[in-house]
């Protein structure tokens, strides 16, 4: 790879505005040419601190969904599919897994948990028959719970499923 810079700092920062990709591009080698003086310092800035705030997120989305399924799992039992069954599984897993990529969000969770129960309150609403009220107002489930494969709140699995929990 050429490590040669092919802008100054100024050009790079309009670079950052017309081509964001070749900027991306243009810092990587800069940093791996260790061309400091040339580097767009305040935009690579914003871009890492733009970085961690995406891992928050995707904790707090994929815990959303994972509240919002475990809402129509408790509140709608009658309807409990396969679907419902797989996607929480699967958030579990995928969570998990961020967190072990990610262990400094461990301590986030808490405030993850109850920043996500407001949009697993809207999905949940909105994939059933019942309205935003129907649901308790704070998060009914530990962080525990949450992750805890083997948890389905509510009545059991109705006998007869071959739905496997595994952890």
């Amino acid at each position: 790879m050429d490590t040669k810079p092919i802008a100054s700092s100024q050009t790079t920062s309009n670079l950052y505005e017309k081509d964001f990709y070749a900027w991306t591009q243009e810092q990587a080698k800069l940093l791996q040419a260790g061309v400091w003086e040339s580097l767009d310092i305040v935009n690579l800035v914003d871009e890492i601190e733009s970085l961690g705030k995406q891992v928050r997120q995707e904790l707090r989305n994929r815990l959303g969904i994972l509240l919002g399924h475990l809402l129509k799992w408790e509140f709608q039992p009658n309807k409990r599919s396969k679907s419902w069954f797989f996607t929480l599984r699967e958030q579990r897993r995928r969570i998990l897994q961020h967190l072990d990529e990610n262990p400094s969000l461990k301590p986030y969770l808490p405030e993850a948990l109850q920043k996500a129960y407001e949009d697993a309150i809207d999905l949940a609403a909105r994939e059933t028959s019942l309205t935003d009220k129907d649901f308790p107002a704070e998060c009914p489930y530990s962080i525990e719970q949450v992750l805890d494969a083997t948890f389905l709140p509510g009545e059991p699995i109705e006998s007869g499923q071959n739905w496997v929990v595994e952890n």
